[in-house]
């Protein structure tokens, strides 16, 4: 534990923002994987669905510093191409 009173504050406020980031990325994670869920089981419609519902998540995510936007715009595009590929 730290010595100093502001430190110890600091190591406080560090472990619920921790926390609090954990869940937004696991958030993330879980509509990312509903996507590819749906690809896998090839239902386009509900693929569709999950994109749409993953996209908004994912670029919240860069605001509040969760994913930096070159990895936001890597997950989009990888997700997309899968959608589009069960079109074909």
């Amino acid at each position: 534990m730290a010595n100093i009173k502001s430190a110890g504050k600091r190591a406080r406020q560090s472990e619920k923002t921790r926390k609090h980031n954990m869940g937004l990325r696991s958030m993330m994670r879980t509509k990312i994987k509903n996507v590819v869920k749906a690809c896998d089981a090839g239902d386009k419609d509900a693929a569709i669905a999950a994109y749409k519902e993953a996209t908004p998540v994912i670029d919240s995510m860069i605001n509040k510093g969760i994913v930096t936007k070159n990895k936001a715009a890597r997950h989009k595009s990888r997700l997309n191409t899968r959608v589009k590929a069960l079109s074909a």
